[in-house]
């Protein structure tokens, strides 16, 4: 157990931090404990993608002023092993993955926030292994349905200029990706739908940098509007309406997961709640991160109660 300083997006805390690695199937992953001398029950937090590693929801750190926040790298990116062996890439064994983290850091009770990716990760350990001591569910920016997510993007496609529409399309069309013409028009939409901020915060920019590409490429496709991986024909919203702990959506205005969409999957699973971020985007956990902080922290304290 150590105490050090570390800075977020801007801001400097000095919490309790506990940080290492874990063997699961296929490797090793790092993870990292903070405020674990805190009362609260831990939040366990997992990243998107797939290969987005946890960089970018730093600001979450903020939420162990009350209980401990805990982050993994998925096997694949960031900090943690990344083996080259494709048959690893199967969201049966990410959710392995994620049986063996919380096993081997004894989080016996804990509240769940999947982010993106990580909300599909989440549902799915959900439904398919019925674990016990969970008391809540945040959905953040959801992606529960690979079909519902290719038509939202190409919804904010035909939002943007025609010039850089035609564009998009074009190098899709040849698929060429890598195309300096593509890469400005794809930087223009995630202006505007992954993350507003201007600059971008560093931590979002270090998820960048630590990218699992491989994992992303496999799993789910060479861009955000072209879906060609393994992911291609998930759709989750049939079994929502088995979740019958609290749940928590959350979503930008001009999220990448829209705003109608999370309504849909909302209204699926009975009892649960939504929250909508005006003006933000994919990122609205960084954009309206004090808001984001109080909502999610809110409903974190009112679903604390010992589980019966």
């Amino acid at each position: 157990m150590i105490s050090i300083l570390l800075s977020c997006c801007g801001k400097t805390t000095v919490p309790t931090v506990k940080e290492g690695f874990i063997e699961v199937t296929g490797g090793s992953v790092w993870y990292k404990m903070i405020g674990i001398d805190k009362p609260g029950i831990p939040l366990l937090v997992l990243h998107g993608g797939p290969g987005a590693p946890h960089d970018y929801l730093e600001s979450l750190e903020f939420l162990a002023k009350d209980r401990p926040v805990v982050f993994y790298d998925q096997l694949g990116c960031g900090k943690s092993d990344r083996p080259s062996d494709t048959l690893l890439w199967t969201v049966d064994r990410f959710v392995e993955e994620l049986v063996q983290v919380r096993d081997a850091i004894n989080l016996k009770d804990i509240h769940l926030l999947g982010q993106s990716w990580g909300s599909m990760l989440a549902v799915e350990y959900l439904l398919n292994k019925n674990p016990s001591g969970i008391h809540s569910l945040i959905l953040s920016a959801p992606f529960l349905s690979t079909s519902r997510w290719v038509a939202d993007q190409q919804y904010w496609i035909s939002q943007l200029p025609e010039n850089v529409q035609d564009t998009i399309r074009k190098y899709e069309g040849i698929g060429d990706y890598a195309a300096p013409a593509y890469q400005e028009a794809m930087n223009i939409f995630y202006a505007k739908h992954v993350c507003k901020m201007d600059p971008w915060p560093e931590c979002l920019l270090r998820t960048f940098d630590k990218m699992g590409k491989e994992v992303y490429e496999y799993m789910f496709g060479p861009s955000e509007f072209t879906q060609t991986g393994t992911l291609k024909n998930r759709d989750l919203s049939e079994s929502l309406h088995l979740i019958k702990i609290p749940v928590l959506f959350t979503c930008g205005e001009y999220d990448e997961a829209r705003p109608e969409s999370v309504r849909f999957f909302q209204h699926l699973i009975p009892g649960s709640e939504a929250y909508v971020f005006e003006g933000a985007s994919h990122s609205h956990h960084l954009e309206k991160q004090e808001e984001y902080n109080r909502v999610v922290g809110e409903f974190l304290r009112k679903n604390d109660a010992i589980l019966k």
